[in-house]
């Protein structure tokens, strides 16, 4: 702006021009959206993910609405888990060795293909193997948390700050989908017809990897083949440390749902349930703006949390509970961004995708050990008692903790 000139008398004066008004500073979300290409990739990401928590829940409903056998359903989808189990971690190699879009694409056409076969196969009255065949497909889908999270990480490799608050978006985000995806899914199979559920899944699993791998500014380049040593060994003691945390959630979610319809809730159990991913969701996201912690720190803060839910059962308030849940959800979070930045700080070079799937892998079999036992338990003690479960895991994990190497070979802690 140029100075102002004013006449006092015979004497021109000029005022100096007045300063601009000073930008507000950005929080460190606005900052980190702030950089090209991310908010692209985000949206791609988001729309990607939500089908993670629907494509369980409508398989289930759909076989055992149409099939009228929910141990048929509840096969399939077992067969389902374990074979992503088994194919995730190559698919994830792939990705890391010949780049995300490359890869990415032609296993998300595998994978929807799949679970149109399998809306085809139940649709016809196919023989069951047929379903087995179809939803174990579906295992080639790619880990679009990881992948998204390896955009970052090769983005924000000279700022920890931000790579930080980066990660505890993402685990915020993995809490919202997996708490909006069950609530979509059944609305969808209920409302409409017992196939919508699976069939928008998969459209919109489609629709965000092709909006994803469409950045291809900030896709990390891919690795040279043997450029670098496999990830497994060295990740073996935090492995360990992910098995209890899956352990944790399977039989948190089995026993909340046994408590909450022994106490008649029906419907609204899953209204409760969404208080501790909500929970997560808003703490995941306020982690990502302050100092990061120790995972000594967040695994002692965890194992105190567990407790709460069990505290609250014993004294059959329903609100107790709910209040107990909202918390446990509020310390999961900061937990799961810590222990994931030591994959990152534990991950070889070029191998970040795929040591981010063996720790999904190591935490989906935790939940699928942790809700057979509470399952068990539940049948013998009763739906209450098995809230001990959750402390006792994190007290596992925290048991676990001494023999987790802290230092790392990349760049952000």
């Amino acid at each position: 702006m140029p100075p102002l000139m004013t006449v006092t008398g015979s004497t021109l004066v000029i005022a100096p021009a007045p300063h601009p008004p000073r930008p507000r500073p950005q929080g460190p979300y606005a900052r980190l959206f702030s950089r090209p290409g991310t908010r692209a990739f985000t949206a791609g990401n988001l729309l990607a993910r939500l089908p993670m928590g629907m494509f369980g829940i409508s398989a289930v409903m759909m076989i055992a609405g149409q099939r009228g056998s929910y141990a048929l359903a509840g096969a399939v989808t077992a067969t389902g888990l374990a074979a992503t189990a088994l194919v995730a971690p190559w698919t994830a190699r792939l990705v890391d060795r010949y780049g995300q879009a490359r890869i990415a694409v032609p296993a998300t056409l595998i994978a929807v293909l799949g679970s149109v076969a399998l809306v085809a196969s139940v649709r016809a009255h196919a023989p069951a193997w047929t379903l087995f065949a179809s939803y174990a497909a579906t295992a080639t889908t790619p880990n679009i948390g990881g992948m998204s999270r390896a955009r970052w990480t090769h983005l924000l490799r000279d700022s920890p700050a931000a790579h930080h608050t980066a990660m505890s978006f993402e685990q915020a985000a993995d809490e919202l989908c997996y708490m909006l995806g069950p609530v979509v899914a059944a609305f969808l199979c209920s409302a409409a017809f017992p196939e919508a559920g699976t069939l928008t899944a998969a459209a919109l699993l489609l629709t965000g990897m092709l909006v994803f791998t469409s950045q291809r500014a900030t896709e990390p380049p891919p690795t040279r083949p043997g450029g670098a040593r496999a990830p497994l060994r060295g990740l073996m003691p935090l492995l360990a440390l992910f098995l209890p945390l899956g352990l944790l959630f399977g039989s948190m979610e089995v026993t909340s749902i046994a408590h909450l319809g022994a106490r008649g809730l029906g419907a609204a159990t899953g209204l409760v349930l969404a208080l501790q991913a909500a929970g997560s969701c808003a703490a995941g996201l306020l982690y990502g703006t302050l100092r990061p912690r120790s995972l000594r720190t967040c695994l002692i803060t965890l194992t105190a949390a567990m407790a709460l839910p069990w505290a609250a059962a014993a004294t059959g308030s329903l609100p107790l509970l709910a209040g107990a849940l909202l918390l446990a959800g509020m310390a999961t979070a900061p937990t799961m961004v810590t222990a994931m930045s030591r994959v990152h700080a534990l991950a070889p070079e070029g191998r970040l995708n795929e040591s981010m799937t063996l720790a999904v892998t190591a935490i989906l079999a935790g939940i699928a050990l942790g809700s057979a036992t509470a399952g068990t338990l539940i049948d013998h003690l009763g739906p209450t008692t098995p809230y001990a479960l959750p402390t006792a895991a994190a007290l596992l994990a925290l048991s676990i903790l001494p023999t987790v190497r802290l230092s790392g070979t990349t760049q952000v802690p």
